[in-house]
């Protein structure tokens, strides 16, 4: 007989009120799609922009699904919005896989971002540069170690320290991380959006430095291959769908 087909890869975008996101969200979505043809690739969002994630899932009904959420640490929404909406769709069997971030396919999206902004590899080294790693912010811990570790990463790449900051929920704020670089003589500080998606966070953390600020992640080509990562790490899994046995993994 024919083999069953593959699940179906629903990924999970927050929603927003900036009429680029859930374009930009589509665009990733579309790479996913070169990447990996045949494949059913449908969006959902947590609010603010339609098709809500409990519409995606109740057009899923009988069918497996992942659930890759397109947001960049361990959260409120990876820990409890997901398991929420798929405990009320019993009707879809669902497995959860782990939040993009962080991963050192992040990273090179980041990086070509900065790239993008104007950084340049004779930057590394230099004592005047450093860069604010610019997160939405969240009261979870997790979020922040999350957040933490890509900022890490991204300082190994880069060769000057990175400061995460963040839009709310968190200290510092992008501005006050700004100020702290510049007493220590780094004037020159570029910021890195740690955003899938353009929106109200992204463009305020920009507008610190409006000269020296990089893009959101959005379909970055490492982004989209990364996606689909979570994805087969969610299906090679061996546990059942649990969030957080999955992030355990991580």
């Amino acid at each position: 007989g024919t083999p069953a087909p593959a699940p179906v890869l629903v990924a999970v975008a927050h929603g927003s009120r900036d009429p680029q996101a859930p374009r930009t969200v589509r665009a990733l979505l579309n790479r996913v799609r070169d990447l990996r043809p045949g494949l059913d690739v449908r969006l959902a969002h947590i609010e603010l922009n339609a098709p809500l994630l409990p519409d995606t899932l109740d057009g899923l009904r009988g069918a497996d699904a992942v659930l890759v959420p397109l947001l960049l640490g361990r959260g409120h929404h990876v820990k409890r919005d997901l398991p929420a909406a798929t405990a009320a769709a019993p009707a879809v069997r669902t497995r959860i896989a782990e939040p993009l971030g962080p991963h050192p396919l992040l990273v090179e999206a980041l990086y070509e971002r900065l790239l993008d902004a104007g950084w340049t590899p004779a930057d590394r080294g230099d004592p005047r540069t450093a860069v604010v790693l610019a997160a939405a912010g969240s009261r979870d811990p997790d979020s922040a170690r999350d957040t933490r570790r890509s900022a890490r990463l991204l300082a190994a790449r880069l060769g000057v320290p990175v400061v995460p900051a963040y839009a709310s929920a968190a200290a510092p704020t992008v501005p006050a991380a700004l100020r702290a670089l510049a007493a220590r003589g780094r004037h020159r500080a570029f910021v890195a959006s740690y955003f899938t998606a353009p929106g109200r966070f992204a463009s305020a953390c920009a507008a610190a430095v409006p000269h020296r600020a990089a893009a959101p992640l959005g379909d970055h080509p490492a982004t989209a291959r990364l996606v689909l990562h979570r994805y087969d790490r969610a299906l090679s899994a061996n546990a059942p769908a649990d969030t957080v046995t999955l992030l355990a993994s991580a």
